[in-house]
């Protein structure tokens, strides 16, 4: 087994042109970062798949839109992501900002956010529509020339403070790596979205009523699990300031 290790590391070695001690050791830290940083991706995927949840979303977004051509669809749907991105892309870029201004720490936006994260997930599970994450009231189309791409289809149906709880916990670090790829991960849910607005009849027929809302239970539990899992990183975070506040 000695043999094999050494030989696979003087193969690494020889490959990569890896000539001093040093360099081995960052060789094998940038390995580790980037196997962190495909996780960290898995997670972000996941959470704000099950957060958007483009599916069950796709339905509220055929009702609301049931009496447009589809044209006005087209616009409403790329509305409603625009609006979604810009207000997430917003808090992601500003977020070490904001922390600052308030004098909020990451510990604390973690316990927060995965409290109302956990929360929303929960209700998800047992059928509930989040209120943070429903439209308002029952609003048509033409209702007084509203532009329901901004609201509530936009904000707070896809861009809720469930999502923008998710989006600063990930970027709130302020490492510039992970926040590129939050805000990546973040525009391509987007373009899903897009395509299962554009394509919401079909979808919903081919989902059926059941088919939504299993989906939306599976989300649900992924979401709640997600929510634990920021709080509890917030709750270790806040013993790891307070221990070093005492150090002091």
């Amino acid at each position: 087994m000695y043999a094999f290790y050494t030989f696979t590391i003087h193969y690494i070695i020889k490959q990569k042109h890896i000539t001093t001690t040093a360099t081995i050791s960052q060789y094998f830290i940038f390995s580790t970062s980037m196997d962190e940083l495909l996780s960290d991706t898995l997670v972000m995927i996941g959470g704000y798949f099950a957060i958007m949840n483009p599916f069950a979303n796709t339905a509220i977004f055929t009702a609301l839109t049931a009496d447009m051509d589809d044209r006005e669809i087209k616009k409403t749907a790329l509305s409603a992501v625009i609006t979604a991105l810009c207000i997430i892309l917003g808090f992601m870029l500003l977020g070490r900002i904001i922390f600052d201004f308030f004098g909020i720490t990451l510990p604390a936006l973690r316990i927060a956010g995965g409290i109302m994260v956990f929360f929303i997930g929960f209700g998800m599970m047992h059928g509930r529509t989040s209120e943070a994450h429903a439209p308002l009231g029952g609003g048509s189309a033409g209702e007084q020339g509203q532009n329901i791409g901004v609201s509530p289809l936009g904000i707070p149906i896809l861009a809720g403070p469930g999502t923008i709880a998710v989006s600063m916990s990930y970027s709130a670090t302020g490492d510039e790596l992970q926040i590129v790829v939050n805000a990546l991960v973040f525009i391509a849910m987007c373009m899903v979205t897009y395509i299962s607005f554009r394509l919401g009849e079909k979808v919903e027929q081919k989902l059926g009523r059941n088919g939504l809302r299993v989906i939306t239970q599976i989300m649900g539990l992924l979401l709640s699990v997600i929510g634990i899992q920021i709080l509890i990183d917030g709750v270790f975070g806040a013993i790891s300031l307070f221990e070093q506040h005492h150090a002091v």
